[in-house]
């Protein structure tokens, strides 16, 4: 494993930042509304298959 000092390792690490594309305001702000309507959706998706469930469950319960 090659060792390298401290000084190097920093000035690596400056020009890999500067390669860094960071995202828009208007990017961020997108990225940001489409995870929070995902989540809503994820949300509802997983609550209706939980009451979906408890009522087969119930039912099924409820026979016997």
């Amino acid at each position: 494993m090659a060792r390298t000092n401290p000084f190097t390792f920093l000035q690596q690490v400056r020009a890999e930042v500067t390669k860094v594309v960071w995202p828009t305001r208007n990017e961020t702000l997108i990225s940001t509304v489409m995870v929070l309507i995902m989540i809503t959706l994820a949300s509802l998706f997983f609550l209706a298959a939980d009451q979906i469930n408890s009522w087969v469950v119930g039912l099924l319960l409820s026979l016997g």
